[in-house]
């Protein structure tokens, strides 16, 4: 199914045009003006244009087309062709050029024609990004036993079309997991699409998953495709997957279920192909339990669960990872290639990393920057010492501070019955933030036990 726009001041046509097009399968958008093409939002897939237009030249909005929707073929139209015409409208860029009076055959081999020119396009596109990406790959670092444990699970995985379930904490590379099963999956040929459900408006979250129809509310103006329809064929990485909705979860479900969804405001039933992998740091089953979040759909989700271990639990793996962000970090910015003392990979093996290999690579970075010499020292480590050295002493000011932290987090919890989301906003931070420290401020129990009462 594609996006088609119809321009033609005819409404004969348009209307003509519209029922042979959607009796194919697609969705058609018509106007009469070149003013009115230029209102229309959203993703195009191909676009019919009227060489002769009341306020514009056909040929002039074709340029003025590919400049906004350059991967859109325009097929151009008229009923007063000449090879002039022809000539200029295939110099501008249009994939073919249809003669009035429209017959039904002729239409629709143009449109497949011109549809799978952008496939094949897109395909391209695709395999020149793996190739740029294969480049300097991103990998899976590590050679804890546990973590090629877990990679080792996520490779057989890949093979099948089941969907799985990563889990752990903030910073752990579940996106890169993710990715790595895309990569090589059946449906690695198409587009990984990755949307974070924590970070979508409550409101807009069935909008940005199923797509809208034009008008369906506020500020739709135009139709839109939703992250399932653009993953169709590929994988679709739900981050935070534990954020959704009651009502965003049961149409996850139906689309798991019968492959099927309804975009916002809309009628038809629209078919999808999609691998979906979902991810979070909550515990979903606890969740599922207590019935805020639908157990049918955990279920579905859960076909395999893989854990991605904290770096604290593979401490021996950062003196790799610290080496292979730095050499990554000088590569990308035309550093020259600095290198770790002994001692200073010692002190960062030695740290807890509350946020995990995402932290660890801010911490390089900031290190790789702040260092003119070639060899970086342990001096420029920025991590404070673990154990009982990294505890505030009763008294001192950090220790005032933690404490009025922890009394400000406690009371939003309390305002929320433990909705670490609704008590991120009251506090301005971000959620994933607020749950590292619930955990560092020792809230955790509170959050399960205020969580457990409402």
């Amino acid at each position: 199914m594609a996006r088609i726009l119809v321009v033609d001041d005819e409404e004969n046509i348009g209307r003509s045009l519209r029922l042979i097009l959607e009796r194919d399968g697609h969705e058609v958008v018509t106007v009469l003006t070149a003013a009115a093409s230029r209102a229309v939002t959203g993703e195009l897939d191909l676009v019919l244009l009227d060489v002769r237009l009341p306020d514009a030249s056909g040929v002039d909005l074709l340029r003025e087309r590919k400049q906004r929707w350059p991967s859109a073929p325009v097929l151009i139209i008229s009923g007063q062709a000449t090879i002039a015409d022809a000539v200029e409208a295939t110099r501008a860029g249009a994939f073919d050029f249809l003669e009035k009076p429209l017959g039904r055959d002729r239409i629709l081999v143009a449109v497949r024609n011109a549809l799978e020119q952008r496939r094949l396009h897109e395909e391209n596109e695709r395999l020149r990004t793996r190739l740029e990406e294969s480049a300097a790959p991103a990998r899976m670092i590590g050679s804890h036993p546990a973590f090629l444990a877990v990679v080792e699970q996520a490779t057989m995985a890949a093979r099948s079309d089941a969907r799985v379930l990563i889990t752990g904490e903030s910073g752990t590379g579940k996106e890169l997991l993710a990715a790595h099963i895309h990569a090589r999956s059946p449906l690695s040929d198409g587009p990984f699409v990755k949307v974070n459900c924590a970070a979508i408006p409550e409101e807009l979250v069935e909008s940005e998953l199923f797509g809208h129809e034009k008008g369906s509310f506020t500020g739709a103006v135009s139709a839109r495709r939703g992250k399932f329809e653009q993953a169709h064929e590929g994988s679709l990485f739900l981050d935070e997957v534990g954020d959704l909705s009651a009502t965003a979860q049961a149409k996850v479900l139906r689309v798991l279920q019968e492959g099927e969804l309804q975009r916002v405001g809309g009628e038809r039933t629209l078919r999808v192909r999609v691998r979906v992998i979902a991810a979070t740091n909550r515990d979903l089953a606890a969740m599922a339990r207590r019935g805020s979040f639908r157990e049918d759909l955990y279920y579905r989700l859960c076909v395999v669960p893989l854990r991605l271990p904290a770096l604290r639990e593979r401490s021996s793996d950062i003196p790799e990872l610290a080496g292979y962000f730095l050499e990554e970090f000088c590569s990308r910015n035309n550093f020259r290639q600095k290198r770790f003392l002994p001692e200073t990979l010692r002190a960062l093996a030695r740290h807890g990393w509350p946020g995990n290999a995402r932290e660890l690579r801010n911490a390089v970075e900031r290190m790789a920057i702040l260092t003119a010499d070639a060899e970086i020292g342990p001096a420029a480590a920025p991590v404070e010492p673990c154990g009982e050295e990294a505890h505030a002493t009763r008294g001192s000011l950090r220790h005032a501070r933690e404490e009025a932290e922890r009394e400000q987090i406690r009371r939003a919890l309390a305002a929320t019955g433990g909705n670490v989301s609704a008590s991120a906003r009251i506090l301005g931070l971000e959620r994933t933030n607020l749950h590292k420290r619930i955990r560092a401020l020792g809230l955790a129990q509170d959050k399960r036990e205020l969580s457990a009462t409402n």
